[in-house]
């Protein structure tokens, strides 16, 4: 008699509490790249910002990781992660909205612009490192690449349908109104996170137990084995070469080539576009290759994507540049997926805040700083040497992955240490 097996519904049907998260990730995402187009459109077109405001304004939004990820990952730590981050983003929205209402009274500014970015992110550091600590609460640990995968997809999904959506709208509505659709998705991400039904206990603290302490843990903790220092090193490089790139992209599309912010949108959601197809093929790429191996390898057709905005030209000439950011994107979603999974199950989970803040501090930081270099480069050595700069620094990451600690390793969970019985009574 033969066995009928039927195969299991998808994760974000079976598990309401994947659920929640997944819809709160995938709108909080759509609402970001909208604004991701938006912001520099505002400075370079409706306020005429200089070249280096255009590009430092890009990684604004990513300096709160730098300068306070650590010690906002010990309080994400110290209590409950829901609250956390519903309290997060009724504060997001209430800045986001101050910048259509000053464009509507006349009184924006680029001032206003840099603090308003740099507020949202600070939100965002809160919102996020609580939202993902709670990923594995709701899944079971040999769910983590499946739920991880998609909820990597369906955020670029949403990322490639808010930049073309944003692109368009910052012409039809104007830059500023287009804002009010980060609004309405970071509402929606609010909502939905009210469902969420998980069990979470404050983890215990030693007498005497101090932030700076904790931080210094959770720091230590990320550079504590071979494979996590690997990873972090390789994600900083390729973070702070890429986003040199990407900050300069207003000023390559609409500045040098002469086309529009829905062109500008639509080109960078291409990345979006590979990175669902990357999150959503994951699974089986990882089965099939072994997650080492996807992860010492992905970057380099990342960095080569990224190469192929030198070769574009306006009108027609734009194609490369769709093409390689599409390829750039599908790479950089798998490294991604696999790099978060080795973490999320190494980690024990009273230190998932913690690990997560440190991790993001080393290389989102490098995204705040970037914007910075990317406005210098761009004023000493134009548009193009700007870009080659990034390449340069981009190109750092798979060779590091290639020829570093990890690179004989096809499986790293086969670098997994066994749970211990308290971490798994923790869960």
């Amino acid at each position: 008699m033969s066995r009928i097996t039927t195969k299991p519904r998808p994760l974000v049907l079976r598990n309401a509490n994947f659920r929640a998260l997944w819809i709160s990730s995938t709108a909080g995402i759509f609402g970001t790249s909208v604004a991701a187009v938006a912001l520099p459109l505002i400075a370079a077109v409706e306020l005429d910002a200089s070249d280096f405001a255009v590009a430092a304004l890009s990684g604004m939004g990513f300096l709160p990781w730098l300068l306070f990820g650590l010690p906002i990952g010990v309080l994400v730590d110290r209590f409950r992660r829901k609250p956390v981050v519903m309290i997060a983003l009724v504060l997001r929205i209430v800045v986001l909205m101050s910048l259509p209402v000053a464009f509507w009274m006349d009184r924006l500014t680029v001032l206003q612009l840099f603090v308003v970015s740099f507020l949202s992110g600070l939100a965002a550091v809160f919102s996020m490192l609580a939202e993902s600590a709670l990923v594995p609460r709701a899944v079971k640990r040999e769910e983590l690449i499946e739920g991880n995968g998609l909820m990597t997809g369906s955020a670029a999904s949403a990322d490639a349908v808010g930049r073309g959506l944003g692109g368009w709208l910052t012409g039809a509505w104007g830059a500023s109104n287009s804002l009010l659709l980060q609004v309405g998705a970071s509402v929606a991400s609010l909502v939905s996170v009210a469902t969420l039904k998980v069990q979470e206990t404050p983890a215990a603290r030693p007498a005497g137990s101090r932030i700076f302490g904790d931080m210094v843990q959770g720091l230590r903790y990320s550079f504590s084995t071979a494979p996590l220092r690997a990873i972090l090193l390789v994600g900083a490089l390729w973070n702070l070469g890429g986003a040199i790139v990407v900050s300069l992209m207003v000023i390559l599309v609409v500045r040098t080539l002469g086309e529009s912010g829905a062109m500008l949108g639509f080109l960078t959601a291409s990345t979006a576009l590979g990175g669902t197809l990357g999150g959503l093929t994951v699974k089986r790429v990882t089965q099939r290759l072994g997650s080492g191996t996807v992860w010492r390898f992905s970057m380099l057709p990342a960095a080569a994507g990224y190469a192929s905005l030198l070769l574009m030209t306006p009108g027609w000439g734009m194609v490369p540049g769709f093409i390689g950011l599409f390829l750039a994107g599908y790479a950089i979603s798998m490294n991604v997926v696999v790099s978060t999974s080795f973490r999320q199950r190494v980690c024990p989970p009273q230190m998932l805040g913690r690990l997560g803040s440190a991790s993001r501090m080393v290389t989102w930081g490098m995204l705040a700083i970037a914007g910075v270099i990317a406005g210098l480069l761009v004023d000493a050595l134009g548009i193009r040497g700007a870009i080659l700069t990034g390449l340069a620094i981009a190109f750092l990451a798979p060779a590091v992955a290639a020829l570093g600690p990890l690179r004989g390793i096809k499986s790293l969970e086969d670098l997994e240490p066994e749970p211990s019985e308290e971490s798994l009574e923790s869960r």
